[in-house]
């Protein structure tokens, strides 16, 4: 019974509790998007909450170091998986899925997750005289640009960038010396012209109508201005629950997906839109919280991959929606409707919660 109370006292409830509520206020969300059904998106989002949540609890009872010693072979397993996608998989236009009966997985959610715990085995294991050695970074140079390529080229400009940035928050907590750091950047403004010069033409359009939606309104600049329009006519408190002029009659696109944060904020306004990113920052500050306590340095990295790879998303869609950033299709967390997204998610927080469960352990318990 002691053990018990025990194990329930060192969970991380602020951040089960924040999960739990943006898992309902997505589920309602999706109830509204269907024009108050639970079918299509709803019901399907609820089934993949209660396998999110199975998955947390299986990931959050491993003992850490099988975190550790299984991280390589995750790695290695989402590698392989997005070698094989040109061959296996499906999508128009962009080969981004693996049809799995009646699901889709997009094997480029996960390798996320496999990239920041990859990387943080890795340089958990270097000693400070390493970590300040160019030569000790080769194998971070290969664990990070080979799946960031392989997603690039499908093509998936977004997604390759947030796996490259997540990855990235891991080697820069890890204490990169600065002179790496202002190489890298130099390299990178360098190396953006002949980026541009191999983008697709419609991941073109959207930068340039991210500059200038007002363009063309009717074209390239619809989807933002549409989500400009509903977020502004919700006001401060909102039209009310499946109320959403610009929702319900379909005029504001993907809005169970990529634009469920125009959606909230047209039924319940400014003050639902600020109650869902006060949830998100709770989650953000619970799993930094975590890492921080953490005594051993692999929980402290893999904490400080995974809160920055939710504010990614996070980041990355309501910039989309709100014209701040160019439309990339970013899935909101736990609210949008998308299933590898969402178990991605779920694997990321039974890390965390993994982890939060033994942060006294020291770093010699890993080998």
């Amino acid at each position: 019974m002691l053990g018990i109370l025990q194990l329930l006292y060192r969970l991380p409830w602020l951040l089960l509790i924040s999960a739990a509520a943006l898992v309902v206020i997505g589920t309602l969300a999706l109830y509204s998007a269907s024009e108050g059904a639970w079918s299509p998106w709803a019901e399907r989002q609820m089934l993949r909450a209660a396998i999110g949540t199975m998955l947390l609890i299986v990931v959050a009872m491993m003992p850490t170091p099988w975190l550790h010693r299984l991280s390589y072979w995750g790695l290695a397993v989402a590698v392989l998986i997005l070698i094989a996608l040109p061959f296996v998989g499906t999508g128009t236009g962009a080969t981004r899925w693996i049809e799995l009966g009646p699901f889709n997985f997009q094997p480029s959610e996960p390798a996320k997750l496999a990239v920041i715990i990859g990387l943080a085995r890795y340089l958990s294991g270097q000693t400070p005289e390493q970590v300040q050695s160019l030569i000790s970074y080769l194998p971070v140079m290969l664990m990070l640009g080979v799946p960031f390529g392989l997603v690039l080229i499908q093509p998936d400009l977004g997604t390759s960038f947030m796996l490259l940035m997540g990855g990235l928050a891991v080697v820069f907590a890890a204490g990169v010396p600065r002179r790496f750091l202002v190489t890298g950047a130099l390299a990178a403004a360098a190396a953006a012209p002949i980026l541009w010069s191999q983008l697709y033409d419609y991941q073109k359009a959207r930068i340039m109508t991210f500059l200038n939606p007002e363009a063309d309104v009717l074209g390239a600049g619809y989807q933002i201005t549409q989500s400009k329009i509903a977020l502004g006519s919700g006001g401060l408190f909102g039209k009310g629950f499946l109320q959403g002029s610009q929702s319900q009659l379909n005029y504001l696109p993907e809005k169970q997906t990529d634009f469920v944060f125009t959606m909230i904020g047209e039924e319940f306004g400014f003050v639902g839109n600020l109650t869902v990113l006060l949830i998100y920052f709770a989650i953000l500050a619970s799993v930094a919280l975590t890492g921080l306590r953490c005594q051993h340095r692999f929980g402290r990295l893999v904490c400080m991959g995974i809160s920055f790879m939710l504010f990614l998303y996070i980041f990355v869609n309501v910039g989309m929606v709100t014209g701040l950033l160019p439309v990339v299709g970013a899935p909101l967390p736990l609210i949008s409707y998308g299933g590898t997204a969402m178990l991605t998610v779920f694997l990321a927080l039974g890390v965390v919660v993994n982890i939060a469960l033994h942060t006294k352990m020291q770093d010699s318990d890993f080998y």
